[in-house]
């Protein structure tokens, strides 16, 4: 960014809480940007965009629907806001990208504490076709894939992967643990560092990655399933 600030689009069809995000993120520096719905944020999303909040439930277009359509274009990590706590909800979010899920009223500091964890993370690129160059550095070689830790992107023969960050911690952990058998609560515990919210939501990301890694969950090359138990590469 041109004044090295992160910049942070936050979406929510309420007056109230978008007041409420704007004086807690740029109290942290961060340059927010603020959408009534989904359909404003559509419009105003660009590459420039390091962060996406997006409250669920809201008029014209649901915060599902406007992060998918985001996700098309631009792989900058996204927050969900919804006032629903159930799995089918948090399913529902990962399976269009999310990166992260939090459950209204919210805890400021919590809040505060999951933004500045994924935007350590790093900036995404923009879906226009270029790819990252990956350093030389700290790889993790695996058939003909590569992950490079440091600028956290994935490289095929074909050209990059674009993953997102929850997509590529589980790749990591799966590719630096081979061998091992990881259990749905173990690998959600791992990634997310709290206590697992249901099977489903981590079978919608493994069913994500091998569909970018080109990957056949009958007869898998990569992520391989041990039925009953959980999944692992050798």
């Amino acid at each position: 960014m041109k004044d090295g600030k992160k910049y942070i689009l936050v979406a929510d069809d309420e007056k109230e809480i978008r007041e409420v995000l704007t004086l807690l993120l740029s109290g942290e520096d961060y340059a927010v940007i603020c959408a009534e719905d989904g359909m404003a944020a559509i419009d105003m999303a660009n590459e420039e965009i390091d962060l996406y909040i997006l409250d669920v439930n809201m008029p014209r277009l649901s915060g599902f629907m406007a992060g998918a359509e985001i996700r098309k274009r631009f792989d900058a990590p996204m927050i969900f806001l919804t006032a629903y706590s159930g799995e089918s909800d948090k399913v529902m979010g990962f399976s269009v990208g999310a990166d992260d899920y939090i459950v209204k009223p919210f805890s400021n500091i919590e809040l505060l504490m999951r933004v500045k964890a994924i935007l350590r993370r790093g900036r995404s690129q923009p879906k226009d076709g270029s790819e990252q160059t990956a350093s030389m550095g700290n790889r993790i070689a695996f058939v003909d894939v590569f992950l490079d830790l440091d600028s956290q992107s994935v490289i095929k023969s074909e050209g990059s992967v674009a993953l997102t960050y929850t997509e590529f911690k589980i790749l990591e952990l799966l590719l630096t643990n081979r061998k091992r058998i990881f259990s749905l609560d173990q690998i959600y515990d791992s990634i997310w560092n709290d206590n697992a919210v249901g099977d489903s939501t981590i079978m919608v990301h493994i069913k994500n990655l091998r569909k970018k890694l080109g990957d056949n969950s009958r007869e898998p090359k990569y992520i391989k399933t041990a039925w009953g138990r959980g999944y692992y590469v050798d």
